[in-house]
């Protein structure tokens, strides 16, 4: 998508990262949590975790933030090369444009400029969002397990959570 720009976020964007993020659940269901479970505290938390020693991502179209990503550590050492517990957003009046697209390519070039840079980035897929897993095996991600029962939709409909990795150059 052009037109697309990139910013780094931290605690202080969270006021702006919960408008998004309820704007994206409250759409086509892609986010694990309902609007009313996403709060300021939430957002803060997760922004927190990525400034230390993770990555998030804001992506702008003119002065509105459209989509956001983010990826942690999560903590030993003998896990420093890894990002995990990745979670990206977008708006749902820009779904559809290459914006995911755009957020992982901005986080794989920021996560091997880390320091020590990462390696390797991992996520889960709820196994009914067929656009979302297709996007990630694009990006190059591949499916590492299935955890069968895992998520319980709305509806009471049983879900598999999708584990998928990606390496990093």
């Amino acid at each position: 998508m052009s037109g697309v720009n990139l910013k780094a976020l931290g605690p202080m964007d969270a006021p702006e990262v919960l408008s998004l993020y309820r704007a994206a659940a409250a759409g086509r269901g892609g986010l694990a949590r309902h609007p009313d479970e996403i709060d300021l505290g939430y957002v803060q938390a997760f922004l927190t975790r990525a400034s230390a020693g993770g990555v998030s991502l804001g992506a702008y179209v003119g002065d509105v933030l459209a989509g956001e990503i983010h990826a942690t550590r999560i903590g030993p050492r003998q896990f420093a090369h890894v990002l995990t517990d990745l979670t990206v957003a977008v708006h749902p009046d820009y779904q559809g444009q290459g914006l995911g697209q755009a957020l992982f390519k901005g986080l794989f070039a920021a996560a091997v400029s880390l320091s020590p840079p990462a390696e390797r980035i991992e996520l889960m897929a709820r196994e009914g969002n067929g656009d979302a897993i297709r996007l990630y095996l694009r990006l190059g991600f591949v499916i590492e397990g299935r955890f069968p029962g895992r998520v319980r939709l709305e509806d009471g409909t049983v879900e598999a959570d999708i584990a998928m990795g990606r390496p990093l150059p």
